[in-house]
């Protein structure tokens, strides 16, 4: 006859401890992580060193995470793409007419700007975080313009690929007004939203 097994209080504490110490290095590897945004944003070349100390961590704790400075921003570039994706969700891409949809997406993405930013303002990062290819994004957004296209609700003369970069470049114009010249973000948004309707309004 099968009968349960119950955890011994020693056994129960070791999962306790254990689950304790899963949700410790979570934070500290987000703390670092977070971190690195800013810190990078700032100084392009600022090192582990600096980045340790506005974690408020050693620099060995950071190595422990990332053994080399291409790690963190391997990590970095995987943290925007998961952000990304959860974006996305959020966004219900498949709801509603595809302008609106269009709409939702960029408010999402636009929450992303310092991460974003921070990639596209150094190259290199690009390829470092693993975005030198079309990402899920891109091709989210594509279909999203061709459905908007099909329905009538998008301009169906333009190429859908290219409205997607319009797209990208309308977002890091609002990032920029942002963080640059001191623009309140929803004013910026707002912005950014409005020009998006009008280069992307069917004829």
């Amino acid at each position: 006859m099968w009968e349960a097994r119950y955890r011994t209080p020693m056994e129960h504490d070791h999962t306790a401890t254990a689950a304790t110490e899963t949700a410790t290095r979570a934070r500290t590897r987000r703390a670092i992580l977070d971190a690195a945004v800013t810190v990078l944003s700032a100084h392009h070349g600022a090192s582990l060193a600096d980045i340790a100390e506005a974690a408020g961590v050693g620099r060995t704790t950071v190595h422990r995470y990332f053994a080399e400075r291409s790690d963190l921003v391997a990590a970095l570039g995987a943290d925007v793409r998961e952000r990304l994706h959860e974006a996305t969700v959020r966004a219900r891409v498949d709801e509603g007419p595809a302008p609106e949809a269009l709409e939702r997406l960029c408010l999402e993405y636009f929450e992303l700007g310092d991460r974003l930013m921070l990639l596209f303002d150094v190259p290199q990062f690009l390829t470092w975080a693993g975005f030198e290819d079309e990402t899920d994004s891109d091709r989210v957004l594509v279909r999203l313009i061709e459905r908007g296209q099909a329905e009538g609700t998008i301009d169906a003369e333009a190429d859908a690929e290219w409205l997607q970069n319009v797209l990208w470049s309308l977002l890091y114009a609002a990032w920029m007004q942002a963080r640059d010249y001191g623009t309140a973000r929803h004013t910026a948004i707002s912005s950014c939203l409005h020009t998006l309707r009008k280069a992307t309004a069917a004829s």
